[in-house]
């Protein structure tokens, strides 16, 4: 992983579309079924939107219904972060970016083996890359 990235707000929002920074940023959601990667199916790799860092394969992502890109792991355990997150009166696990600690999303214990992990995650957090 390359050197953590660190940026004032103004940079970002520069940076970043107005969804990109709501999410990425602000811990926004996109809503269920709308965002670009939710139903995407070519092979390569998910970057971080906001700092390029690769952060999961094509070859572990599966669909889980849930209308969000979903993976089972990352492309390495130190690719991504676990925050807890017990905001709207649930008790959830965030993933944020390690390089920029940009929200991605949520983490679950209901995905598919090998690990049984689901990263539920937002397409505006992400940019995809063929290889």
């Amino acid at each position: 992983m390359s050197s953590k990235i660190e940026k004032t707000d103004a940079q970002w929002r520069e940076q970043l579309t107005p969804e990109q920074y709501a999410i990425c940023r602000c811990s926004a959601t996109e809503r269920a079924f709308t965002g670009k990667y939710w139903d995407h199916h070519a092979s390569g790799t998910y970057h971080c939107a906001a700092c390029s860092a690769a952060l999961f394969g094509s070859e572990a992502k599966y669909d889980s219904g849930s209308g969000w890109p979903s993976y089972y792991r990352p492309l390495s355990p130190d690719a991504v972060v676990d925050h807890p997150d017990e905001s709207h009166g649930m008790r959830r696990v965030e993933v944020r970016c390690a390089r920029c600690d940009s929200h991605l999303g949520h983490v679950f214990p209901d995905g598919p083996q090998p690990t049984g992990l689901r990263y539920c995650i937002n397409s505006a957090a992400l940019d995809f890359k063929a290889p």
